[in-house]
């Protein structure tokens, strides 16, 4: 019998329209043999079922349901494909546990850590996790400029600390250049992070669990044609991501190590992408996704890809794995 599927995209961040296509592209690859699937739009405002027809059908919230022509279906397994808030940060995860029911993504603590870019590079500089030089801002914070240059120096980057596809993002360059980067990053959260600027090679490598092993995937060479890997970067064509990247073999070897430490250090499970930026011979850590871009054109899909693991087949795994755990 097929196991019915919700894949549940869109959600409450400016990313909602990324994970719409992520998830649509989930959809259309899962194997019909093997799963009957289900597009759920996860907004603020309604939580529907949408069919192909397009007709919209409401999830009744007490159990994950849906009420589909008198129907009442239930689902094996959530495959999460929300970017950003509710679905990378821990509240998706934390009700689907509370409802006793397998999601593909990391659990609820790693989720809300990883999501949180000050408390996941808190949180793994004791294993001795190298990153950027930072200085911390909340929302109502005096703002002391020449305590941040004295801090991380100039040009520096200004980021919204709970964000992904670098919304939120500036690079100041001069003392001026901050209040406004400062003030683009609280549009997005209440939190920011100001980090030193590395100037090396930058790499993104994903980690996945692949049939019950942590895999480390083909690392990506990131060559920005702007002037960082910014949105445009990544969604718009204005970068190169060279899978399997023109790195050293020591650089490889560098990167595959931490990035499956980190991993293995935050007990993590499912999807996970990380950024690295080489600094002095050494892979400086910026973040990490749990829930990366899943089109055809996004880095994992590249790098498994590369790996010999076709989209399917990473889709399906993911699944399996869940439904396992």
């Amino acid at each position: 019998m097929k196991k019915n599927i919700a894949i549940i995209m869109g959600g409450y961040s400016s990313e909602y329209e990324i994970s719409l296509k992520s998830g649509n592209v989930v959809y259309h690859t899962l194997d019909t043999e093997k799963y009957q699937a289900y597009r759920i739009h996860i907004f603020k405002h309604k939580w529907v079922f949408v069919n192909d027809e397009g007709d919209e059908f409401p999830i009744d919230k007490n159990d994950f349901s849906v009420l589909v022509d008198g129907t009442k279906v239930t689902f094996d397994c959530v495959f999460n494909a929300i970017h950003g808030s509710p679905g990378e940060d821990g509240y998706m995860q934390a009700y689907f546990a509370l409802l006793d029911l397998p999601q593909t993504s990391c659990a609820m603590y790693q989720a809300a850590l990883t999501f949180n870019k000050r408390d996941l590079l808190a949180t793994l500089k004791p294993y001795g996790i190298k990153t950027a030089e930072s200085y911390y801002l909340n929302l109502g914070d005096s703002i002391d400029e020449d305590a941040i240059i004295n801090r991380v120096g100039l040009p520096c980057f200004v980021k919204a600390n709970k964000a992904g596809s670098s919304f939120g993002i500036t690079k100041a360059y001069k003392k001026e250049d901050l209040k406004p980067a400062i003030d683009h990053a609280f549009k997005e959260d209440n939190e920011i992070i100001i980090e030193q600027f590395l100037d090396g090679v930058e790499v993104s490598v994903g980690v996945i669990s692949y049939r019950g092993e942590t895999t480390v995937l083909p690392i990506t060479e990131i060559v920005s044609e702007n002037d960082f890997f910014d949105y445009a970067a990544k969604y718009e064509g204005k970068s190169q991501e060279i899978t399997p990247a023109r790195i050293s073999k020591d650089y490889e070897e560098k990167t595959r190590k931490v990035a499956k430490q980190i991993y293995d250090i935050l007990g993590m499970t499912g999807f996970s992408r990380s950024e690295f930026i080489f600094m002095d011979d050494e892979p400086h850590l910026l973040e990490m996704n749990t829930v990366p871009g899943l089109t055809k054109e996004s880095i994992l899909p590249q790098q498994a890809a590369e790996a010999g693991i076709s989209m399917q087949d990473l889709f399906d795994n993911a699944i399996e794995e869940a439904l396992k755990n």
